[in-house]
């Protein structure tokens, strides 16, 4: 059973200077599926995001990065979706996670925003709907509760962000594999890779 995922979005803060930010780790899915695709990105001030479209697997996804600050993702998610009648359950959000460490990448569907501001502002702008698809890319955790902020707004260390790339690379491959095969074949084959 393939999973009808219509929407991929990638969470990040807009601005060179956020770029290589471990916050903006979800970005750097959509932007590696993009390049994987050959497509550009391109800002559509309707969607307040960098969009794009590609074909996999005979399924049309659209590729969106919100360019509003984390905090506000909920807006870009909701103009795009509400447009194109794309419900929570077709969406994939991937997102930075701190609760796992860097080159990991799990899949999951449903639950709460675990504190992340952007996933808190997508369900609130979303009737409170929780269902949509998550990718969590692991960027590790500082170890005290009051370093987060800085933390995710900190480049991570040549060697984390080698793990962490090596994650995204293969949350790109496991992507196709959820659209083709559905998410527990997705998952059996994300959530046993480990960058080294």
């Amino acid at each position: 059973m393939s999973n009808n995922i219509r929407l991929l979005v990638g969470l990040a803060n807009p601005g060179q200077e956020y770029a290589k930010t471990r916050h903006n780790a979800g970005a750097w899915v959509v932007e590696e599926l993009a390049r994987a695709h050959n497509v550009t990105l391109r800002l559509d001030p309707k969607y307040f995001g960098l969009t794009g479209r590609i074909t996999t697997n005979g399924q049309d996804l659209r590729l969106l990065i919100p360019t509003t600050f984390m905090n506000l993702s909920g807006k870009s998610v909701s103009a795009l979706a509400n447009f194109f009648q794309i419900k929570p359950e077709e969406i994939l959000v991937a997102h930075d996670e701190l609760d796992l460490p860097p080159g990991v990448a799990k899949f999951k569907k449903g639950g709460g925003h675990g504190g992340h501001n952007g996933l808190r502002d997508i369900i609130s702008k979303m009737g409170n709907n929780k269902d949509f698809y998550r990718l969590r890319i692991a960027i590790g955790h500082p170890g005290d509760k009051n370093k987060v902020a800085g933390y995710v707004l900190g480049k991570a260390p040549t060697k984390e962000q080698e793990l962490i790339d090596a994650a995204v690379d293969e949350s790109v491959r496991c992507i196709d594999v959820l659209l083709k095969d559905g998410l527990s074949k997705a998952q059996n084959r994300l959530h046993s890779f480990k960058a080294e």
